[in-house]
């Protein structure tokens, strides 16, 4: 039987719960304080609704958190537009992002997940942010320019974890954010 409008609502309601629920206890106490049992209890629901919503229980509401984890990040880093303060826009963005959701960040760099990347099968919301760094650093060619944003992804992913873990002076992440910029603008002529 079909549900009515009220009862889909209040399905996307009680969902949009469930995933905010995960992240805040993720934030504030870690990955190892989320588990079903818990967000069913701080949500006020029995386990088998939260089931009913995420059949693949733990690991499907973590997938979940992924990818709105990436879609807040491809937005965040839109502000930079197109322009000669792109690049260093969209650095800041990046690693104030992951310096902003310590946790969120770690799913979306670490969590298992059947999210595919560098394929035809990539959601769209990846290919949203990849196609941002891509346009950032430039390059002469297509395969120049994913080359380029592999790699600036890869060093704001690095620099995200050194961050995260107290290996980096933060009083030289405005330094090291204009440093970053400076490598990637040269041989961007495309």
């Amino acid at each position: 039987m079909p549900r009515s409008a009220q009862d889909s609502e209040r399905f996307v309601e009680r969902e949009a719960r469930i995933i905010r629920t995960t992240r805040e206890i993720a934030e504030r106490e870690g990955w190892p304080a989320v588990t079903v049992r818990r967000l069913a209890e701080e949500i006020g629901v029995s386990q088998p609704i939260l089931y009913r919503h995420f059949p693949g229980g733990r690991d499907d509401i973590v997938g979940r958190v992924v990818m709105a984890g990436y879609a807040e990040l491809a937005t965040a880093m839109e502000v930079g537009g197109d322009g000669p303060g792109a690049l260093p826009a969209l650095i800041a963005a990046y690693l104030d992002f992951a310096r902003a959701h310590p946790s969120t960040y770690e799913a979306m760099a670490s969590a298992r997940s059947g999210i595919a990347f560098a394929s035809d099968d990539t959601p769209e919301v990846l290919r949203r942010g990849f196609e941002l760094l891509t346009r950032a650093v430039g390059g002469v060619d297509a395969r120049d320019r994913a080359v380029r944003a592999e790699l600036l992804w890869s060093t704001l992913h690095g620099i995200s974890q050194l961050a995260a873990h107290g290996r980096l002076d933060a009083d030289l992440d405005g330094e090291r954010e204009e440093a970053v910029a400076s490598l990637f603008r040269r041989g961007a002529s495309a």
